[in-house]
């Protein structure tokens, strides 16, 4: 019985493991490792609740104590793309902003980008620092960049 139990195991953990590299989400791969200790338990002789246990315990102290550090590590490259390197970008308005005008631009990278305020009610002049918060289309949405000292 043990035979088939460290074979479970070991489909397991490839299963497990092919899938880490489908996604690369720094998830499944802790329990491929637990599933591959579960499998050594079995081996060993030891029985289902002793290999159960093993992957249950060896999974989760893996995943809360090592993923973080792994994650930092491998997606310190990661480099925003698209809207993501936008939002937070901090702009000066080319013109009035004003939402009821239906009017608002802003100059980004040496493009002329459509803006609309966050806040219907606000208006922000031509000139004054903006902060991108979302994008809607091909529209920034922003708000006033507070400056505090």
């Amino acid at each position: 019985m043990g035979n088939y139990q460290a074979i479970f195991w070991l489909i397991m953990t490839v299963a497990l493991a092919v899938i880490e590299l489908a996604t690369l989400g720094l998830i499944t791969i802790w329990f491929a490792i637990g599933a591959a200790v579960a499998m050594l338990v079995a081996l060993l002789g030891g029985n289902i609740w002793a290999q159960l246990i093993s992957f249950i315990i060896v999974s989760t102290v893996i995943l809360v104590t090592v993923r973080p550090i792994a994650s930092k590590h491998f997606n310190r490259n990661i480099k925003k793309t698209n809207i993501d390197a936008v939002i937070g970008r901090k702009l000066i308005a080319k013109t009035d902003i004003d939402n009821i005008k239906g009017t608002g631009k802003v100059d980004m990278d040496g493009s002329t980008w459509l803006a609309a305020s966050s806040i219907d009610e606000v208006t922000i002049f031509a000139g004054e620092e903006v902060r991108v918060v979302r994008v809607s289309g091909a529209k920034l949405i922003v708000e006033r960049e507070v400056n505090t000292l």
